[in-house]
């Protein structure tokens, strides 16, 4: 296959097309925008624009359980939007495959405020996916669908403006075919009235146990090896930045950032004397380590790595009018 340079959004949706996605619904809301404006240009995708965020969700949601593969897109203030369809979501699972994709605005170029999406992934129970370029963008996404009608999920797909808005080379695939799946009537799976909900959330549990070791079978979680006696967790663009300045460390670079690979965490701290965590926005990964046990250099230990970019702007100008 041709390769191609595409922005990170454009790379999302070739993946959606070339995965077989067949509904694709959104709010627009940069770093995400492209990402519709370039499915819509794909014949075979039923594309459109929702009145908000919440509708879009809706939509995707509908299309997956009468048996397409659905995909959603907004900014990261639009997940606040579209939480309630998300945690009901992943209550009732899917039929055809459903990916939601976030985009993340660290230093707030085009928004209100900084929001850390990994969070929802948290607390809704749901895998996340993070690519750190514009071949994973594209890649991840067959990944995501994958594995959201393998655990009867939604998937998140976290982006953040580096990777919306940064370009890099693609080698696409040969596209799959994914017809519709058959839909089944079952009220007590799509019908979450409480005595329904109650047995639904013990099965997202049980999902969420199985999708922990599936983060540790996962290729997409990669431990790589270095001649240094350190290790820096990453994920994302955050992690082209450390491999870049830290080249002979030890990485663990995920892909899927929730849940954690436990067992590969415990890997790399065995291996190296001390690890630390390099992540954009908030400090969720070292939280999530720190919450194992495991001692780590980051945004809250030893206060290594400035809160956010915005926080690291705000201390450049204050030492330059101090000066």
């Amino acid at each position: 296959m041709q390769k191609e340079l595409l922005l990170g959004n454009e790379a999302i949706a070739l993946g959606a097309r070339d995965a077989g996605c067949r509904v694709a619904v959104a709010y627009p809301g940069t770093p995400s925008t492209e990402i519709t404006e370039t499915i819509a240009r794909f014949p075979g995708v039923d594309s459109a624009w929702a009145p908000n965020e919440k509708v879009a969700l809706e939509v995707a949601a509908g299309a997956s359980v009468g048996g397409a593969r659905a995909l959603c897109c907004m900014k990261h203030v639009g997940l606040n939007v579209a939480a309630d369809p998300l945690f009901t979501s992943a209550y009732t699972g899917v039929n055809g495959g459903l990916v939601v994709v976030v985009a993340d605005d660290p230093g707030m170029h085009s928004s209100q405020n900084e929001q850390d999406s990994r969070y929802y992934a948290l607390a809704a129970h749901v895998p996340m996916l993070e690519p750190s370029d514009s071949q994973e963008a594209y890649d991840f996404v067959a990944e995501a669908f994958a594995l959201s009608e393998e655990f009867d999920t939604p998937v998140l797909l976290r982006t953040t403006t580096r990777i919306s808005h940064g370009r890099g080379q693609v080698v696409p695939r040969v596209p799959v075919e994914a017809p519709a799946r058959e839909y089944a009537r079952d009220m007590s799976k799509y019908v979450m009235v409480p005595q329904h909900a109650r047995e639904r959330n013990r099965l997202a549990l049980r999902r969420l146990g199985l999708l922990r070791t599936r983060a540790d079978e996962s290729p997409l979680n990669v431990l790589e090896a270095g001649s240094a006696d350190f290790g820096i967790v990453a994920s994302g663009v955050a992690y082209q930045v450390a491999r870049e300045a830290f080249p002979k460390a030890w990485f663990l670079k995920l892909g899927m950032s929730w849940p954690l690979p436990v067992e590969k965490i415990a890997r790399l701290y065995r291996s190296v004397s001390w690890v630390a965590v390099v992540e954009e926005l908030d400090p969720f990964l070292e939280e999530q380590i720190r919450a194992l046990g495991l001692p780590v250099v980051g945004k809250i230990a030893l206060q290594t790595f400035p809160a956010s970019p915005a926080s690291m702007q705000s201390c450049r100008e204050a030492q330059l009018s101090s000066a």
